[in-house]
C-alpha cells in the first residue's frame, strides 16, 4: 500500500472546521501539515490497514508529510497484536513524534500482557532526553505500573526527570496526580517533602483536585500544599 493511497483515503476524509480546530491545540505543527481528519475515523481507517499485509509499507517510509499520517501510524501500531513485532515499530516511530498528540495516542494494547518486558524499555525512554519519548515513556509508567505491578522505584524515576519541557513535566504532573488517585499514602511523601520542582508540584496538585478519585478529604489537604518559593 503505498502513500499517495493512503494520502487519499486521508483527504476524502477531512473537516476544515476540525483542522482549524486541531491547529489551535498542536502549536509544534505546522498548520499545512494538518489534514483534518477525526480520531474515530482515524481509528477506523487503521483497523481495516491492519488487515492488509502491505500497510507495513506505510509504517516503513518515515517520515510522513502529514499529522494526519501520524496520527494513522501511531493506531496502527497500536493494534499490532506481537509484542516484538509492535516494540520494533514503536521503537522506529518514535523519533519522529514531534507532538503530545501523536505521543499520546501511540498506547499498544499488547503492552498490557507484557509488563515485565516493557519496563526496561520504559527506562531507556525516561533516560533518552528527547522530549516526545521521555513524555511517551512516563506516560507508559503511568498507563501500565500504578495498580497491581506498582512499586515505590517508579514515582523515584519520574522524580528523577529533570526537563525544562513543557510536555515533559505537564506528563510527569499527570503522572503524579493519577498516582495520588491510585497509590495515595505511597506518593504523597513526593508532595510534603517537596521533591518535584515548582511547577510540576502545583500542576500536579491541581490536576489531582479535579479527579473525581481523589475525596474531598484528600483534596483539602493537597490544596495546602501548594507552593509559591
Amino acid at each position: 500500500m503505498n502513500v499517495n493511497e493512503i494520502q487519499k483515503r486521508l483527504f476524502d476524509l477531512k473537516n476544515p472546521e476540525y483542522r482549524d480546530f486541531q491547529s489551535k491545540l498542536l502549536p509544534t505543527v505546522d498548520k499545512d501539515r494538518i489534514i483534518g481528519v477525526r480520531t474515530p475515523q482515524l481509528k477506523d481507517l487503521a483497523k481495516s490497514l491492519l488487515k492488509d499485509p502491505e500497510v507495513y509499507g506505510f509504517l516503513d517510509i518515515l517520515p510522513h508529510r502529514y499529522f494526519d499520517e501520524d496520527q494513522l501510524h501511531a493506531f496502527i501500531i497500536s493494534g499490532i497484536k506481537d509484542f516484538d513485532a509492535c516494540m520494533d515499530r514503536v521503537e522506529k516511530f518514535l523519533p519522529y513524534i514531534d507532538n503530545w498528540a501523536t505521543c499520546d495516542q501511540l498506547s499498544p494494547a499488547v503492552f498490557k500482557k507484557h509488563r515485565t518486558g516493557l519496563l526496561e524499555h520504559i527506562k531507556t525512554w525516561i533516560s533518552s532526553g528527547k522530549t516526545y519519548v521521555v513524555r511517551f515513556g512516563t506516560g507508559m509508567l503511568m498507563q501500565h505500573y500504578l495498580d497491581e505491578d506498582f512499586d515505590a522505584e517508579y514515582p523515584d524515576i519520574v522524580a528523577g526527570i529533570i526537563s525544562e519541557e513543557y510536555y515533559v513535566n505537564m506528563m510527569r504532573a499527570w503522572y503524579y496526580a493519577t498516582a495520588l488517585a491510585k497509590q495515595y499514602d505511597a506518593v504523597l511523601p513526593y508532595i510534603e517533602n517537596k521533591m518535584l520542582d515548582l511547577w510540576t508540584h502545583n500542576k500536579s496538585i491541581q490536576k489531582a483536585v479535579e479527579s473525581r478519585r481523589i475525596t474531598e478529604e484528600q483534596k483539602s489537604y493537597l490544596r495546602s500544599l501548594k507552593r509559591t518559593d
